[in-house]
């Protein structure tokens, strides 16, 4: 009966740890440095596709708990026609997949202020971002689709 009573209590601890361990499994975070690989902008009924091309340029998203930021400049310090320089922050939430930036800083300050509505999608360490920027004060109206690599 003692050697019944303990395989039970042994079977328990094994069933009880697994149950335990399964609940302590941690969801994917958002925080991080991400890279910026491709995008894709649609405004109306023109669409524009560009890879990045990092020997020439290079765009960073960057995520605390609670904040984002981002830089995007040419790699030739400004000295040629490509010359770029963009960069924003300011609060997020995020609900699943939906995703809502509060920019309270940009260098095109007409957006600072501006909430926008976005479904993030985590596929491993790939980051895709897409919705829709709307300022009908400034006649931007377009549809984004950002594809980031996490690289820290």
């Amino acid at each position: 009966m003692i050697r019944y009573l303990c395989a039970a209590f042994v079977c328990l601890l094994l069933f009880w740890s697994c149950v335990a361990t399964e609940n302590k499994s941690t969801p994917q975070t958002l925080q991080g440095t991400y890279r910026l690989l491709e995008s894709t902008t649609i405004k109306g009924n023109d669409t524009l596709y560009q890879k990045q091309d990092t020997s020439k340029v290079e765009m960073i998203k960057m995520f605390n708990a609670t904040r984002f930021s981002f830089f995007n400049h040419d790699r030739t310090q400004g000295k040629d026609s490509t010359a770029l320089f963009v960069s924003g922050a300011g609060r997020y939430n995020l609900t699943g997949d939906v995703y809502v930036e509060h920019l309270d800083f940009c260098n095109f300050r007409e957006w600072e202020g501006k909430t926008f509505h976005f479904t993030l999608k985590q596929q491993g360490d790939t980051l895709i971002q897409e919705g829709v920027e709307e300022l009908p004060e400034l006649g931007v109206k377009q549809f984004i689709i950002e594809k980031y690599l996490k690289i820290d």
